[in-house]
């Protein structure tokens, strides 16, 4: 049974480096913009959204023919939201009103990607694209509101849908949810708040 499992990792292995071997790859670099809210785990105030931006550079694997791979990035994202803080007496009396909570992350995605290649020649101008996958977010810098703890970072699952330009640009619109909090309250039992996050985003790749 031992020798069986060995050997299967071996296959595993083996399977694994000559996919990578006939594998394509490029790298872009990516801008982009997003819309944020925080949605807590109980309705405490108002929460208005908040636009942002990204950018940063993308990698791309993909295996030839068949149209699927992934690409990873690392960007630098500003989120956020806006906090009504003063609609709770509790925050109210200590002067909090409409605050501007914004998070500064090095943010790394990593999606399974699906090219739609097999158009008659029409992917060359323009190539359909999806693609699902978790996303990496360590915080670096964030607003200075003392009602608010923030953890070092967050995890979350981004999907969404695209097209390719040229074989060169690729313009992209997903959507985002924060699986762990982005924000908790320090009084009223700790609520946690997540992020939830649309994005466009446009990559060059060279």
């Amino acid at each position: 049974m031992k020798k069986q499992i060995i050997s299967l990792v071996v296959l595993c292995v083996a399977f694994f480096s000559s996919s990578i071997a006939v594998a394509q790859g490029r790298w872009g670099v990516t801008v982009g913009a997003d819309l944020t809210s925080i949605k807590f785990d109980q309705k405490l105030f108002k929460v208005d959204q908040n636009v942002g931006a990204t950018a940063g550079v993308m990698g791309e694997l993909m295996m030839p023919g068949i149209g699927f791979g992934f690409d990873a990035s690392v960007l630098y994202t500003q989120r956020g939201a806006k906090l009504h803080l003063g609609e709770r007496p509790v925050w109210a009396s200590q002067g909090y009103d409409k605050e501007n909570c914004v998070l500064h992350y090095i943010e790394i995605p990593i999606h399974l990607k699906f090219k739609f290649k097999k158009l008659g020649g029409f992917e060359n101008t323009l190539m359909p694209i999806l693609f699902v996958g978790p996303e990496f977010s360590f915080l670096v810098g964030h607003s200075d509101i003392p009602a608010i703890k923030y953890p070092g970072g967050e995890f979350g699952l981004d999907t969404g849908i695209g097209f390719e330009i040229l074989r060169k640009l690729q313009v992209n619109a997903s959507y985002s949810w924060g699986l762990s909090y982005s924000v908790k309250t320090k009084q009223l039992d700790d609520y946690i708040g997540k992020n939830r996050t649309w994005k466009l985003a446009c990559t060059y790749f060279f």
